[in-house]
């Protein structure tokens, strides 16, 4: 088929992931413009080819053998203003797909635009966050979210879905789950207050900002420093930033379950509240309770010596390794607590 757009082949994945790991594209197509989006999935339509949306590469792991069809690279930026209704008490602000999440939460900052500061330092492209419905701090990225423009693959028409239609829960959104493989997020809306007070919920905040008034700037810049402490923020000189984050989720169990869990272990085991009947138990400590400890090796894959849920590249890492060592956890943790702990990052081409 004609297409304007350029098509790659055999494209080495793993420099454009935060893990540095991973196998060739087959296929592989940078989209700047939506067209390029609506030329690229037609293309893989034509040639009945898997697709892979990528976007900061910062949540996936992807398999050594590769990706056998077609990569699209998420390269459409801009940030714009939406011209204020006078009756509304928000600032919407358009961010596209491909623009640089954390470059956006500090223009958002810089702004004096609240809803956001939290989520600072957090790596990946704006496309990427109502997906996984990120959330750090306290605060989630469905929550200031207004409209989210995508692409829809079944109709092949860009649609918007309001907030209420994204389905968004814990980690999760209709994108990662019964939407897995229709919509394609081109942008995504921000109703945020303009002079709001920063959210102050997680308990290091608490602390370092108790009896004060903190601006979202010292907010921003206070969660900056837990992350870099925590080595959660790219740095190329840091080699445990060599991961995709948290690599497990945060288990919401039942009240029930916590109890038999709390008089087995007979002790304090930490929880935060998720609902009327269940907890969250942090999965940082079932892992560490579990036999693992920051720095633990299995062969070149390891997990942080800063922060436990992070799984790392030691240096020339495969998938296998990160896997193998993923589901050791998984076992450990289950055999020990009863619970199975929910891997959070994209797993791409197994």
């Amino acid at each position: 088929m004609d297409t304007s757009i350029q098509i790659q082949e055999h494209v080495k994945l793993a420099p454009f992931t935060t893990l540095r790991i991973g196998g060739p594209a087959r296929y592989f197509v940078r989209a700047e413009t939506e067209r390029d989006v609506i030329e690229a999935f037609q293309f893989a339509s034509a040639n009945n080819l898997k697709t892979f949306v990528l976007g900061g590469g910062s949540n996936i792991l992807v398999a050594d053998a590769g990706f056998d069809g077609l990569v699209v690279q998420m390269a459409i930026r801009g940030i714009s203003d939406i011209p204020p209704d006078f009756t509304s008490r928000v600032i919407v602000i358009k961010a596209s797909a491909g623009d640089n999440w954390d470059a956006f939460v500090q223009h958002c900052v810089e702004h004096d635009l609240a809803g956001i500061e939290c989520l600072s330092g957090i790596p990946g492209f704006v496309g990427g966050t109502p997906v996984q419905n990120v959330g750090a701090y306290g605060q989630e990225v469905s929550n200031p979210i207004g409209l989210v423009q995508c692409f829809d693959r079944l109709s092949g028409e860009i649609v918007n879905l309001a907030n209420q239609d994204c389905g968004f829960a814990y980690r999760t959104s209709i994108f990662n789950s019964t939407a897995r493989d229709r919509y394609v997020v081109l942008a995504v809306f921000f109703y945020l207050q303009p002079g709001g007070e920063p959210k102050i919920v997680y308990k290091d905040l608490v602390e370092t900002f108790r009896g004060m008034r903190p601006t979202l700037k010292e907010v921003r810049e206070a969660v900056l420093s837990i992350r870099m402490a925590k080595s959660m923020v790219i740095d190329a000189s840091d080699p445990n930033s060599r991961s995709a984050g948290s690599f497990f989720k945060n288990p919401i169990i039942s009240n029930e379950k916590y109890i038999q869990i709390l008089e087995s272990f007979g002790g304090h085991v930490p929880k935060f509240a998720a609902d009327g009947d269940n907890v969250k138990i942090p999965a940082a400590w079932l892992i560490e309770n579990s036999g693992f400890h920051k720095g633990y090796r299995l062969g070149n894959a390891g997990i942080s010596t800063k922060h436990t849920l992070a799984i790392v590249n030691c240096g020339g890492a495969t998938a296998k390794e990160v896997i193998d060592l993923k589901g050791s956890i998984q076992n450990a943790v289950e055999s020990k607590f009863g619970i199975l702990l929910q891997s959070e990052p994209i797993f791409v081409g197994f």
